[in-house]
């Protein structure tokens, strides 16, 4: 008796390691990191072209995700929590719009706002609890920027939200996160 007790474990032991691997996320797939010529072919698109956007959690159910774009227009979006589909995701979007998104964010000063919008940070003396924080990294056209973005930070400028929802919209996150 204590042979087919054995044999069932085993089988038992197998089923579960194999529904494990099934379940496993595969590895993460990158926006293409290779330079401009990786985007012959794609309209001219410069791949070098890097955005990303990190929605932090709030006291609620804030929507908290990655997004990244290149600039061959590929989209990989990570959703965390409080997202309608959680794991990683991929898009694709026209270069061309991720060129006209560079372009407005540019115009839009994107490149000279403060690093930091953070409480204690100078210019946040106004600062409330509770709300996400959001940080981007736009590197283009050879130059880099981050900004930490702390939405209770009451003196940022509307700008830099205008500027996070425009990165939402050309990424098409809200087909991820509508719950």
């Amino acid at each position: 008796m204590t042979q087919p007790r054995a044999w069932s474990r085993m089988l038992v032991m197998a089923a579960s390691a194999s529904f494990a691997g099934a379940c496993a996320r595969p590895p993460s797939p990158e926006p293409s990191a290779a330079g401009p010529s990786a985007a012959a072919g794609q309209g001219g698109a410069d791949s070098a072209v890097r955005i990303t956007l990190e929605r932090g959690p709030c006291f609620g159910t804030c929507p908290v995700y990655s997004v990244t774009l290149d600039g061959s227009g590929a989209v990989l979006f990570e959703g965390r929590r409080f997202v309608a589909d959680t794991g990683i995701s991929t898009a694709r979007v026209p270069p061309a719009r991720i060129d006209s998104l560079v372009a407005e964010l540019t115009a839009g000063g994107y490149f000279d706002f403060a690093d930091r919008y953070r409480a204690g940070e100078p210019g946040c003396e106004q600062y409330a609890t509770d709300l996400p924080s959001v940080n981007t990294e736009v590197r283009a056209d050879g130059r880099s920027k981050r900004i930490e973005h702390d939405h209770g930070c009451m003196e940022a400028p509307q700008a830099l939200t205008t500027l996070e929802g425009r990165i939402d919209s050309v990424a098409g996150v809200a087909r991820w996160i509508k719950r």
